[in-house]
Formats: C-alpha cells, structure tokens, sequence
C-alpha cells in the first residue's frame, strides 16, 4: 500500500487522542499521582517485555553511567514534570486544550537544542513557532463585557499547558543526549552488535525510555509516600472506571502511540508523519464535545487548525 506511512501516522494521531481522553477520565478518579504511578509501573513491565522478547534481556544492556544519568534526567522532566503539568491540565482545563498547549512541545525542543546542543535555530522554525503561538492566541483569547482582550482560561490552567509542553520538550533534548550516549555504549561495548543483532538498534528508543520510566515511577511514588496519600493505590483498584481509563490510556498511549509512531517514519518521511500526528488538537474536538460536553466554536478550531500548522511547519521547511 503506498501510504500505508500516512494511514500509520493517522492512526497514531487518533491513538493519542483516544489517551489523551481516558487519562483525563482516569486522572479525575484516581487523581494525577495515583495514575501515573500505574502508567509508569505498566509502561516498564510492557518495556521489559519486550526487550525480553527481543533481546533476551528485560533491562537496558549496554547502557553506561552518563546514557543512564541523561535518561534518568530525561524522565524527570519529562513524566515527572512535564506529565504532572499535562495531567493537571487535564483537569483544570480539559483534555482538549491540555493537547492544543502540547503543540508549543516542538518550540520547546527547538530552544532547548538550540541552547544546550548547538542545533540551528533557523527562521523556519523561528516562523513556526510564530504560527503555532498564533493559533493558541486565538483559541484562548476573548474580549469581555468592556471589549477588552480577556483570557478565556484560568491561569493556572494556562500554566500546566505550558509547563507540560516545556516539560515535553526539555525532555526530548536530555532524551536525544542520552540515546547518543547509550549509542555509543553499545558500539564500545562491540562494533558487531548492531550487525549480529539488527533489533537492537530499533529496540534501543524502547530501553532509553524503559530507564525514563524508572525516573517518572520513583519520583511518583516517592511523592505519594511524602505526601501521604500511598493508601490511595489501594484504593484505586476497586475504582473500576478509572482503571479501566488508566488501562485504554496506557494502551493508546505508551504503547500503540508510541510504537506505531516509530513505525510511520519507516514507511514515510518523518516530517509528513510528524504533521499527521499532530493533528490531535483537532481530532479531539468533537470527542471532547461528546463526552465532557465542551463547545465547539469557530474560533476555537481556527485556532486548533493553526496551531497544527505551525508544528507541520517545523518538519516541512
């Protein structure tokens, strides 16, 4: 099938937003600490699985002091912070605009490269990031009785959709510095390993994020302990809605999002790919309409649609 690249890539664009529904489903039962502890517990054992079956190993082999400490990095800021802020977001300004702050995640990446590994930062993406910024500007922006432009979102709302964007996108970059460092690990570790065993070097992404995990489940967990609410994951699994919520989000998320997007980029050109599955901001809209019952208005997928493209302008220029 000539697009079957496409078709992946719509897929996971419907994936995410399928996860991004259940987590804020599962988060208002369970609460935010309580879920991503299971999600960070799911997405190991479903990491080790495979790295078992692949491998023969259900750890990260190979992986050096410095890979781990950049990928432990990664998985703070990234499941910690970054998914801390995206889940309160879920629930202070739902899951819809929780996705449409998640398209800043690519000018996040970009000014973290920027700074910290000398990429380029080109006027394509200083354009796209323009473009996107446009389009949440108009999503979110209003003008109250008095014709003043008024914010349409509570703030602290605003907050946690930025917080988890730059979560996201800070992470990427530690994420992208420790997979080079676990590279080259496992080049020094022997130069024939990735001829003798080819599923290593597509298996290597899943280890990386197996030792994120590690990080988001620690520091999770040890925040329900400090603030007393550990007897909440006990009581979680007689709340059988949200773990079926937290179960979909899992599924759709971590592991088909994750493993099909690897897996479009295989069949297309990754910046085509990367614009199909950004499309979530607008997927969600009616999904979101049906069932937290929040309005659709004009302005608010011209925004969703501008949004999008200025993160398709980022992989296209």
């Amino acid at each position: 099938m000539s697009y079957i690249g496409e078709l992946i890539s719509l897929g996971v664009a419907f994936s995410w937003t399928a996860a991004a529904l259940a987590s804020e489903v599962g988060s208002r039962h369970l609460g935010v600490f309580v879920m991503n502890v299971w999600r960070m517990a799911l997405a190991l054992l479903f990491s080790a699985l495979l790295l078992w079956l692949t491998l023969g190993q259900p750890y990260p082999v190979y992986a050096g002091t410095e890979a781990w400490l950049w990928l432990l990095a990664s998985g703070v800021v990234g499941y910690f912070f970054g998914d801390w802020c995206l889940f309160n977001s879920y629930l202070t300004i739902g899951s819809r605009f929780g996705q449409l702050f998640m398209t800043l995640a690519p000018m996040f990446t970009a000014l973290f490269a920027w700074v910290m590994i000398g990429q380029t930062l080109s006027w394509s993406a200083l354009l796209a990031m323009t473009v996107t910024l446009l389009g949440i500007a108009i999503s979110v922006l209003g003008r109250d009785e008095h014709h003043h432009v008024s914010v349409n979102l509570p703030l602290k709302g605003i907050l946690y959709g930025i917080g988890a964007a730059l979560g996201q996108g800070f992470g990427l970059v530690l994420s992208k510095i420790g997979l080079d460092h676990y590279t080259q690990d496992v080049a020094a570790a022997d130069s024939s390993l990735f001829t003798l065993h080819s599923s290593l070097q597509y298996t290597l992404p899943f280890a990386s994020n197996m030792i994120r995990c590690v990080a988001g489940l620690v520091c999770f967990s040890a925040w329900l302990v400090v603030s007393g609410q550990a007897g909440r994951m006990r009581q979680s699994v007689h709340d059988h809605k949200g773990m079926l919520a937290m179960l979909c989000a899992v599924f759709s998320g971590p592991f088909i999002g994750v493993g099909f997007s690897l897996m479009a980029v295989q069949y297309t050109a990754a910046g085509i790919a990367s614009t199909l599955m950004a499309l979530t901001p607008i997927i969600i809209l009616l999904p979101s309409r049906w069932l937290f019952h929040q309005p659709i208005t004009l302005k608010g997928v011209i925004g969703a649609v501008i949004s999008v493209i200025g993160v398709s302008l980022f992989f296209l220029l």
